[in-house]
């Protein structure tokens, strides 16, 4: 049996002999392709494109060192069981987002490095010169590792927004990230406050707690609302389920529970999407009350209508 006919006879069910007749060439096993990890995700909002873009992703052990920090390992193994996922280990990802207005192409956050960025915006097809306006929602060093291209700036015609409070804790912290990403950039900086608008349709919104200055922003088109919460939960279960528990990365841990249960709050009770930065790629989803705390339901096909 020709190749060409062995496989027309496998794909209409027949049986074939155990060994290839004497001179047919064997069939050669598919390779092993390994597992595929998107590189960005586009919805409509209004007038507006979003697009979440993947950075980059890793694995962490030891996953209670980072969330659930004041709750026993029984409650947190429970938890985590309940929700079928290992309470040791977790996949962390890291996911700027653009948004196009029509006017203006805005990059919110810039990953771990230069590389990350431009490889997710190429794969989304833009280019780092087509940035008008990057906005850090704070500076943990994985949303800004990306400003700079070794001693030149990633998005040379941008300009640069954050919140006030954020850059001036950072401004007097001899943090070396800051020190080398952002301050070369510092002439180029705008500074807004709780309110502030970035561009139309865009403005900032007060999260304090996960840092000092942490912003989200609220996203709106033509009637059409997102919110943009970049650390305000970065776990789907072990953080925005349970706003409470205590995530290492949170500077005032108090103060993160606080923005946690009023900005999620806030999410559910106008049934409005929202994007995580840390949340499972492409970190697009909605949010309902629970209990006491909330519960993440990840977008499917919703904004696609």
């Amino acid at each position: 049996m020709s190749t060409f006919t062995r496989r027309q006879a496998l794909a209409a069910g027949a049986a074939l002999p155990l060994a290839a007749a004497a001179g047919s060439p064997a069939l050669a096993a598919a390779d092993m392709k390994g597992a595929t990890v998107p590189t960005h995700n586009r919805i409509k909002l209004g007038g507006f494109e979003v697009t979440t873009l993947l950075a980059g992703t890793t694995k962490r052990d030891e996953i209670q060192s980072i969330f659930g920090m004041n709750v026993s390992p029984e409650e947190f193994a429970q938890v985590s069981e309940e929700n079928f996922i290992p309470a040791d280990a977790s996949q962390f990802f890291f996911t700027p987002t653009v948004v196009n207005t029509g006017s203006e192409l805005v990059l919110f956050d810039t990953g771990l490095n230069p590389d990350g960025i431009t490889s997710a915006l190429a794969a989304a097809g833009y280019s780092p010169d087509q940035v008008d306006t990057v906005v850090l929602t704070h500076m943990h060093g994985d949303h800004i590792g990306g400003l700079m291209s070794g001693d030149d700036p990633t998005f040379a015609n941008a300009r640069y927004i954050t919140g006030a409070a954020e850059h001036n804790h950072w401004s007097n912290a001899a943090n070396d990230r800051f020190n080398t990403n952002v301050a070369p950039l510092n002439e180029q900086f705008s500074f807004l406050d709780d309110g502030g608008s970035v561009a139309s349709g865009i403005t900032a919104m007060a999260a304090f707690g996960h840092t000092p200055g942490h912003m989200t922003y609220r996203i709106e088109s033509e009637g059409q609302a997102l919110m943009l919460i970049a650390d305000l939960a970065n776990h789907p279960i072990w953080s925005l389920e349970r706003p409470d528990w205590e995530v290492r990365f949170d500077m005032d841990k108090a103060g993160a529970a606080a923005s946690r249960r009023a900005v999620l709050g806030q999410i559910a009770d106008e049934r409005i999407p929202m994007i995580g930065y840390h949340m499972p790629f492409p970190g697009v989803g909605f949010v309902e009350t629970r209990g006491d705390g909330f519960r993440y339901i990840p977008h499917s096909y919703q904004l696609m209508l």
